[in-house]
């Protein structure tokens, strides 16, 4: 065995441990092998079940390759069986290694000489090691052909050749296992991510698809800035770590809304339910206490209706500004004036109650100051509970960003008050697609979802003119569309 051997030996177990990527990890160990043994064809199949899938195939003199960036070899797989020497390699756990193909009487192989005969490339030598894992599993199986030597003759494979791919075989069964549990790992919290975040999503009717909308839109709009990136020449802003990170804090953005109370969230109204219950008792009582003083003669005609009319209009007032988006100030005004008048039969009992009157004057939106700060409250409870999480290092950032949503470039936004450089580049594309869903949403109980446009319009004012929203950002995702068709997607 040679010192560069040796030496590739080592560079191949160092390579086999730090690749991250699937297909790659499987390129590198079949060109490996090959090198190696300086043969000209092999493949390498993976097991699952009971048979083996053809996953990389590669043959120097035809020029051919298949299976690379994971691309699938369009044969059907083997059976792990005495039937093909490959499947018997797997079948028995032995390492079988021929010299020459045509004359062997030992193993079946009809199926190399027969691909001979359709393609006229012709198999001599033949070495097939099947790989075992940790827990002593076959996992996959190498088969190399026609070892060759300096003069790019045909030869046999040389003993210590099958050792070292043995060897290699058996790392690159552990690294596939590692990779496997990795991303098998990898899966599982990916899931957990989106249990969670339907769990959030569905706790309430009014917010059954904001974060599966947003994950779409960031998703887009992310792969276009990459893109005008490349179109100028320029490297990516978002790799695939980088853009998985990204993701992942806006799938857990709203964590937090776990534990937000379910009346704050699903409040349609100003007024609660039994609050208008009460007020319409209310006056129904006072229009009969006033047909009770007209029929005692103890109120004039024209005052009964006067008095009716005028708790028909208040009542409809409070009706209309109840579920209404945003109150101006003439409707607040009404309101105000409508608090003043009494009960007939009570002139020390007004119309409304101190906390109806403080509900309906909200101005915008169904909640009030104290509800609004339990509201906010969510992304404090978000960066609490994900700091209970301990991610690995890939997602060290989705804490921060997840939890930041909702601050502004001017200092303006919540919990932090944060500006400027210290807002990051991934919380500003989070609150652009926050807030267009939210505007858009057509499932929220305070309002009804608007066009595109106008919330676009929106956005492009609290960025250009308010200062709260990162301006080139703006007008890129406005650029990108990235919300066309994403809901249904």
């Amino acid at each position: 065995m040679t010192t560069e051997k040796l030496q590739k030996i080592l560079e191949i177990g160092i390579a086999l441990s730090e690749e991250k990527d699937y297909n790659r990890l499987l390129e590198q160990i079949l060109s490996d092998v090959m090198w190696l043994t300086n043969c000209d064809a092999g493949t390498l199949y993976l097991k699952t079940g009971d048979y083996l899938n053809f996953k990389i195939m590669r043959n120097d003199t035809m020029k051919t390759y298949q299976g690379g960036d994971g691309e699938a070899v369009d044969l059907p797989p083997v059976p792990i069986s005495s039937g093909t020497v490959s499947g018997l390699a797997a079948l028995t756990e032995q390492t079988i290694c021929i010299d020459d193909v045509w004359n062997c009487r030992e193993y079946d192989l009809s199926g190399p000489i027969q691909y001979d005969k359709i393609t006229h490339y012709h198999s001599q030598s033949m070495l097939v090691v099947p790989m075992k894992n940790r827990r002593g599993e076959i996992s996959g199986v190498l088969q190399l052909i026609n070892a060759q030597n300096e003069a790019k003759e045909t030869i046999p494979f040389a003993k210590d050749c099958v050792r070292l791919v043995e060897s290699v075989a058996s790392q690159a069964a552990v690294a596939i296992q590692n990779m496997e549990y990795l991303t098998a790992i990898k899966g599982l919290f990916h899931s957990f991510v989106q249990v969670m975040s339907t769990a959030i999503d569905e706790r309430t009717p009014y917010n059954a698809t904001h974060t599966r909308n947003m994950v779409r839109y960031g998703e887009r709009f992310v792969d276009y800035l990459n893109q005008k990136q490349t179109d100028a020449g320029e490297e990516v802003l978002f790799g695939p770590e980088r853009k998985e990170e990204f993701l992942m804090s806006v799938w857990f953005h709203d964590i937090g809304k776990l534990v937000t109370p379910l009346e704050i969230m699903n409040k349609a109204a100003r007024l609660t339910p039994q609050e208008m219950k009460d007020i319409q008792y209310r006056f129904e009582t006072m229009r009969l206490r006033l047909k009770i003083q007209l029929l005692e003669q103890k109120l004039s005609e024209e005052d009964y209706s006067t008095g009716i009319a005028r708790m028909e209009e208040g009542e409809k007032l409070i009706f209309r500004a109840n579920e209404a988006g945003f109150l101006p100030d003439e409707t607040l005004a009404e309101i105000e004036r409508l608090a003043e008048y009494t009960c007939p039969e009570n002139p020390k009992k007004h119309w409304l109650t101190e906390d109806e009157l403080h509900r309906l004057q909200i101005r915008k939106g169904t909640l009030t100051g104290e509800e609004r700060q339990i509201m906010e409250e969510h992304v404090k409870i978000t960066r609490k509970l994900l700091s209970e999480i301990e991610f690995p290092k890939q997602y060290e950032h989705v804490i921060r960003w997840a939890s930041s949503h909702h601050e502004y470039i001017n200092g303006t936004g919540y919990p932090e008050h944060i500006s400027g450089e210290a807002v990051p580049y991934e919380v500003r594309i989070l609150t652009i697609l926050d807030i267009y869903d939210a505007l858009t949403a057509d499932d929220r109980p305070y309002k009804p979802g608007m066009p595109a446009e106008k919330a676009l319009s929106i956005l492009q004012a609290m960025a250009e003119k308010e200062g709260k929203l990162d301006i080139a950002l703006t007008r890129q995702f406005i650029e990108s569309r990235s919300w066309d068709n994403a809901k249904e997607a």
